[in-house]
Parts: structure tokens; sequence; C-alpha cells
């Protein structure tokens, strides 16, 4: 007999062969390989530097689009630019990791949890499979209590990290409209997923009816910005449909209503 482990896996499969928004070229297909947060694996080598300010949250949002909401809560600074294989040409997006050191006497050897927000495509980010480029708050996190410039000083180190769920503890999923959007070109940057923390599929739905079919297939722009072309003029409201990287779905309904403005933040009442 198949246990559920596999039975879920198997109708996870179905899925993704018969969704008309999946294709064998699809990068969709990463839910065939998927590092499951809800089952943190041991920890893995890898190496991290920091940047910006010393006290800092990086970069300005960076490739991921976050912006400013970076050094806001729930992220609150802690966050990392990622090498390739933590951004995944931005896949990675809202990923949370558990990451600790103890290569350093500075080191204090606790766990922080940080978010990949950005990309790191060179430079030490390429001399190792994984290595997180975080934030100043984030680096001198790892550190002992008060010795925060003593580890930053030392500029890389070597550390460990883990996939965890993220938690932001009450908040709810955010779409934000992209300033270029319009009833032609609909472009959203989804915020704050709960669990997974990533996304691999988002499906919108417009005129205020989430319960027929007529969901349509978004698109990865680029970071954790979605978008549609549309032949004629989107009628809102927007509902979205959204499949984590594991498969999870979740409908956030009518979130984007019927005056909806370019450049503007909604928050649904759902997360995951």
């Amino acid at each position: 007999m198949a246990s559920f482990k596999q039975i879920s896996f198997g109708a996870l499969s179905l899925f993704c062969l018969l969704h008309p928004c999946f294709s064998t070229s699809n990068s969709n297909r990463k839910l065939f390989n998927y590092d499951d947060p809800s089952n943190p694996t041991s920890w893995t080598s890898g190496g991290a530097t920091w940047y910006g300010s010393p006290y800092g949250y990086g970069s300005d949002g960076g490739a991921c689009g976050y912006q400013g909401a970076v050094g806001k809560f729930p992220l609150n600074s802690m966050i990392a630019a990622g090498s390739p294989s933590l951004f995944k040409s931005g896949k990675g997006c809202g990923v949370c990791y558990q990451v600790r050191c103890t290569s350093n006497s500075e080191c204090s050897g606790n766990t922080v949890t940080v978010v990949i927000t950005d990309q790191c495509p060179g430079g030490p980010c390429l001399e190792e499979p994984a290595h997180f480029d975080l934030s100043g708050t984030a680096f001198g996190a790892l550190a002992k209590p008060f010795n925060g410039d003593q580890l930053r000083n030392a500029g890389k180190i070597k550390i460990e990290y883990r996939r965890v769920p993220c938690n932001y503890k009450g908040t709810k999923l955010s779409f934000r409209m992209d300033a270029g959007a319009n009833p032609w070109y609909l472009a959203v940057l989804i915020e704050y997923e709960n669990g997974d923390g990533d996304l691999s599929l988002v499906e919108v739905m417009q005129g205020g009816n989430s319960y027929s079919n007529s969901w349509t297939c978004m698109t990865q722009s680029w970071g954790a910005l979605w978008m549609l072309n549309s032949g004629s003029p989107l009628q809102g409201p927007f509902s979205f449909r959204l499949t984590s990287g594991s498969g999870k779905i979740l409908v956030a309904t009518n979130v984007v209503p019927a005056g909806w403005q370019p450049g503007t933040t909604y928050t649904s009442d759902v997360n995951f």
C-alpha cells in the first residue's frame, strides 16, 4: 500500500502534468525537486559576507523587488542576498533560512532566521555552493552580545544553514501593484508568504468571481513580481490563486478592488 506521502506526491505530479500553467520547460517544475521547509534538513555548510550599512538592511529592496519593506516589520532588516543556488533566478525570493556561525571566536552559535530578498551574482557568492550576503543587521545578529562590530570586521565567515518555514506572526499576504501596471498589463508583487515562502504558480481571476473556472495563469516577470499581458482590458476586482513551492494552494478573493491604483499595496485576509 502506498504511503500518504507517496500518494500526495503522485497527486501533485498529476496536477502539474494536467495544469495548463505547467509545461516541461517551465521553471515551475521545481515542485518535483523541492526542499520542504516544514521538515528541516540537517545543517549544510556555506559562507556569509555582509553588505550595506553595518546596522542596515543591505540594499533598498534588491532583486526581489521588496523595496523599502526589507527594513520594516515583519522583515526587520533580517534579510540576505542569495548566491545563484539560493536566489534561483527569483524563484528563491521569500524563502526563509536559519543561519548560524561557529567558525569565528565572535560567533554566538545561536541561530538567526533570514529571508532571501536579493541576489548576489558574483565575487564570494560564486566561491562556494551556497553563500549568504547578509544585511549588516543580520550578520551582526550572529555574534555574541555586543560583539557585532567585531564579527563584521571579519568580513567573510563560514556558516551553517538550513531551510525553515516562514512565520510572519499574524501578517497577511500583501499584493503590491507595480507602478507600471494598467488594465492591459497586470503586474503584482506578492509578499509575506508563510510556510514555504516561495510561489511556483500564480493565477488571477477578474471580475470578482473566484468560484468559476476562469483562472488565468500569470508569469514570473522578475524577482517576486508576477505579470499578465492581456489583449483586452482586465476588470477588477481581482482574486489570486497561489500555489506554493511544495504545492499548497491558497485563494485570496477580491483582494485587489475594482478601482485599484498602480503602486498601491492591498492586504488580504489570508495567508498560508
